[in-house]
């Protein structure tokens, strides 16, 4: 008998354009990947982790995701993270998950002020996440990116307090955009929430290019399993 498919919602604001990729990728590695507009007040039913996916949501004004901070489904997604839920955030959904307070630092306009589009490398700094727990230290990843703000920048203090914590998920191997320290994904203290600028649902089928994005969602599907198999029990 095979696995149950666990629920993952994918977050659509007005602007988003990666959702149904997410959502394609996902069920390609084994979830339920229902689509949650962002006028929702709530999650579905059964949902075993989130995606906040990447895009332009609410046409990036003011800065890059401070609007959809404040969308209706942003307080459900609050208190399914605070709650231990699965989320991740890829490109926009980081910038978002950074506007809302969950992921710490900023993410500005790249270094060179153009925008980035191409595959890159990345090594994973700490498996300590649902997300990289299956990857080893060090390993690399080639993953697609394409943004216009995805500088990764924090100060002194809160650096050190994210490195301290073991927050620094994924780094660039070359400067992509001139982020901090090469940062390309933090987590939370907690581990269950990571922000990437790299887009892993565009990095699953070898048909299309690399592969390195499937560690990652397959990290998200197995934890969004185990978090409804333990709400079963």
């Amino acid at each position: 008998m095979s696995e149950a498919r666990p629920r993952i919602a994918v977050v659509t604001f007005p602007g988003s354009n990666d959702d149904g990729d997410a959502r394609l990728a996902l069920e390609l590695l084994g979830a339920e990947a229902p689509a949650v507009w962002h006028g929702e007040t709530s999650l579905p039913s059964g949902t075993g982790g989130v995606v906040l996916p990447g895009g332009f949501s609410y046409g990036d004004y003011l800065r890059c995701g401070a609007i959809a901070r404040v969308a209706p489904v942003m307080n459900a997604v609050r208190r399914f993270a605070d709650d231990g839920g699965p989320v991740l955030g890829i490109c926009n959904g980081f910038q978002i998950l950074c506007e809302a307070g969950l992921l710490p630092g900023a993410l500005r306009p790249n270094r060179q002020l153009e925008f980035v589009c191409d595959d890159v490398a990345v090594t994973v700094e700490s498996t300590g996440t649902p997300f990289t727990s299956t990857c080893s230290p060090g390993a690399e990843l080639v993953i697609p990116v394409k943004h216009g703000e995805g500088c990764w920048v924090a100060d002194d203090d809160l650096f050190e307090q994210v490195v301290d914590h073991d927050q620094v998920v994924l780094r660039y191997i070359e400067d992509v955009n001139g982020a901090r320290d090469r940062v390309a994904g933090v987590s939370n203290e907690d581990g269950n929430v990571l922000g990437l600028m790299p887009h892993p649902e565009h990095a699953v089928d070898p048909l299309l290019g690399p592969t390195g994005g499937v560690p990652l969602l397959e990290g998200l599907v197995a934890a969004a399993r185990e978090r409804v198999s333990i709400a079963a029990l």
